[in-house]
């Protein structure tokens, strides 16, 4: 059952022992200030012993407080935060999985910064950024090749670079966000400019170590990127030497429109977008979006829609939903409520996550120790 799910899998030579990934999410489990929690740590061991070949931690931010999503968001900015991060990868490694750091600058979306940064000055929900000067534009840049630097030292064995959710990456990319008038702006070619230039500084950075990319494919808002450009930015990534491409649709500017939310609620609502960009290119494709079917899976890779499949509430609801499909035990398995958005309340109020879909006697030790 399931050949396909539970095959193995190379990317940039690197083996996957199945096709399953845990696509990173923000639960708000780091420490304040950003450092590795204990909190942390044994979710992300849990993640680990889950079965999925691939963990993809959550975005780590390069640049505190500028691009610090929240005083919860992971820290790679400074040599301090290694030590943390390399037990952190450790632990991934020893159940198992490989461990990968998404790296990030919020941008627009800082929310710790008294003023974010940005590629031009658009209001952000009330917020009005700074546009970035060329010179911070190129600081930027070094700093996200300081960061992976880091996650190698760390020893993980893949760092993501986050263009995905309308952070710093993508508002560079997209035409809703960037409005400048010199050789970030305009065409698209002067709007991938940015994320090429970091795609570079990473790489060199890493040598060896591969990269990879969260790829946002469409922003679905009216005046926002569309697949017509994003599949040129693909192409121009694959040229790059991206390790994998993992496509998602949405910021947090459509995540809320009512249409979105209904969208979401249905399985593998983000599979299209990721066939449209496999169609393509020549490197992997991982999708996700609700994926809580080994069916499901499996047809996805059958019908050569993406290569890996990315598990993030799907898995975080329930970590044993690998080994009970492995297993043929998929009426046992605890879904995720899509009319239920208790984890992300928590999350926007600054609080760290818990599923209301858990046992009770998980709930009430988390709850114990957290709320």
């Amino acid at each position: 059952m399931y050949q396909h799910l539970f095959s193995s899998y190379k990317v940039k030579g690197l083996e996957l022992q199945n096709r399953l990934v845990m696509a990173p999410l923000y639960l708000g489990y780091a420490a304040e200030g950003g450092a590795v929690s204990t909190l942390l740590l044994n979710h992300y061991r849990l993640m680990a012993q889950s079965g999925v070949a691939l963990v993809v931690v959550e975005n780590a931010t390069i640049d505190h407080p500028a691009g610090s999503g929240s005083n919860r968001t992971l820290r790679v900015d400074s040599d301090d935060y290694v030590e943390g991060l390399a037990t952190l990868a450790g632990i991934i490694k020893q159940e198992g999985a490989r461990a990968c750091l998404q790296i990030n600058h919020a941008g627009r979306f800082a929310g710790v910064a008294p003023q974010p940064v940005a590629p031009s000055s658009v209001e952000t929900f009330g917020r009005l950024p700074r546009s970035l000067s060329q010179d911070e534009i190129q600081e930027i840049a070094h700093k996200y090749g300081c960061a992976a630097r880091r996650v190698k030292q760390a020893g993980f064995d893949m760092v993501e670079l986050h263009g995905g959710t309308g952070y710093l990456l993508a508002q560079f990319v997209s035409p809703r966000t960037n409005r400048r008038d010199d050789d970030y702006g305009g065409p698209l070619e002067n709007r991938q400019k940015f994320p090429l230039e970091v795609m570079a500084q990473v790489k060199a950075a890493v040598v060896d170590l591969p990269v990879g990319y969260r790829f946002l494919a469409d922003e679905w808002l009216p005046d926002g990127l569309k697949l017509a450009e994003s599949g040129r930015l693909a192409q121009a990534l694959a040229a790059a030497g991206v390790a994998y491409l993992s496509v998602m649709g949405g910021t947090y500017e459509s995540f809320f429109l009512p249409e979105i939310v209904e969208k979401s609620k249905q399985d593998g609502y983000m599979i299209d977008l990721a066939a449209a960009i496999k169609g393509q290119v020549n490197v992997p494709v991982i999708t996700a979006g609700r994926i809580a079917s080994g069916a499901l899976a499996e047809e996805i890779l059958v019908q050569g829609k993406a290569d890996l499949i990315g598990l993030a509430r799907v898995l975080w609801t329930d970590p044993a939903w690998p080994r009970k499909v492995k297993k043929g035990s998929e009426s046992e398995i605890m879904h995720c409520d899509p009319d239920c958005d208790t984890c992300m309340q928590l999350v926007m109020r600054g609080k760290p996550a818990f599923c209301v879909r858990w046992p009770v006697e998980k709930m009430r030790s988390w709850k114990a120790k957290f709320v």
